[in-house]
């Protein structure tokens, strides 16, 4: 049985999350050497993993990014999405709780450093796309998809 209300809810949390990872994969990509400072910024991974995280991230953004957009293996690319908005999460909460005032780098760097109570904006956006992921989890099929078109 199709419910239509949860199928539009899934379509809006699939492209919202979709064109949030390609977009901000895309601005990544384009200030790679930016994106590894930003990463190392965070003082959470070793040097040598947090340039290698800055590398693959954006790469990883750009794909969750055309999976959910096309509607193709959405339940298994919102748990990816849904545990990398959590890892982000931890980073944000990480730097707070420290004092450390970074450019946190989620869409490219602005060049200027914001203020600690920037990062609850962050967080909210961060929070938002984490429930896109698991109502994308609970409830993967949805209209106009490649699954759908695929698979029924």
């Amino acid at each position: 049985m199709r419910r239509p209300a949860a199928e539009l809810l899934g379509l809006l949390a699939r492209l919202i999350l979709g064109i949030t990872y390609l977009v901000a994969g895309v601005i990544k990509i384009q200030q790679l050497e930016q994106t590894r400072m930003d990463t190392r910024a965070f003082r959470i991974l070793p040097y040598d993993v947090a340039n290698l995280w800055g590398t693959f991230m954006p790469f990883l953004e750009i794909v969750l990014g055309v999976l959910l957009i096309a509607g193709l293996l959405t339940r298994m690319t919102a748990v990816v999405g849904g545990l990398l908005m959590i890892a982000f999460i931890i980073g944000i909460v990480s730097v707070w709780a420290r004092g450390i005032v970074i450019q946190c780098g989620c869409f490219g760097h602005s060049g200027s450093l914001p203020t600690t109570a920037a990062y609850k904006w962050d967080l909210l956006r961060d929070i938002g796309l984490l429930i896109c992921a698991l109502w994308l989890v609970l409830w993967p099929r949805t209209r106009v998809s490649a699954d759908r078109a695929l698979w029924g």
